[in-house]
């Protein structure tokens, strides 16, 4: 009897915290990560954008991703954190807690999102991992700013 080899799709994602939940995003979408210097307020903008910022000599606009969710606002002494996105040729930053890890995850254990997590999450999930006691979200980047561009040309 031949043993078979069985191959399994992985995907990489970095993951990140925002307010106290974990998020994953795949790694192929990640440009940097990074901590902002400022971040410059848009007037008449939507509010999950925090503003702009300069990152080494390019405009990132910033997402903040606690707004986005519809998650209690960061503490103004807590650090800033980003991941750098490049998306139809612009860049952004989506506005975090803090980075963890980079998670190396089978494509089979993905699930689609349950059926109680909350409408606002869905809209941007491409599903969930369950983890060690917690679940993964992870962020779908085209779903994210496909909203946000929506929303702005509104």
């Amino acid at each position: 009897m031949n043993q078979e080899e069985i191959h399994t799709d992985m995907t990489q994602y970095v993951t990140v915290m925002i307010g106290g939940q974990l998020f994953g995003i795949p790694i192929n979408k990640v440009h940097d990560v990074f901590m902002p210097d400022s971040i410059t307020r848009v007037p008449m903008s939507v509010s999950e954008i925090q503003g702009v910022l300069n990152l080494r000599g390019r405009i990132v606009t910033a997402i903040d991703m606690r707004e986005l969710l519809g998650l209690d606002k960061r503490d103004q002494d807590a650090p800033t954190m980003a991941v750098g996105i490049e998306y139809k040729g612009e860049s952004y930053g989506f506005i975090i807690d803090n980075v963890g890890e980079v998670l190396n995850l089978s494509d089979e254990s993905r699930e689609t999102n349950p059926t109680n997590l909350n409408r606002n999450w869905t809209s941007i999930s491409g599903g969930v991992h369950r983890l060690e006691g917690e679940l993964m979200v992870i962020l779908d980047v085209e779903k994210v700013l496909g909203a946000m561009l929506s929303k702005i040309a509104a």
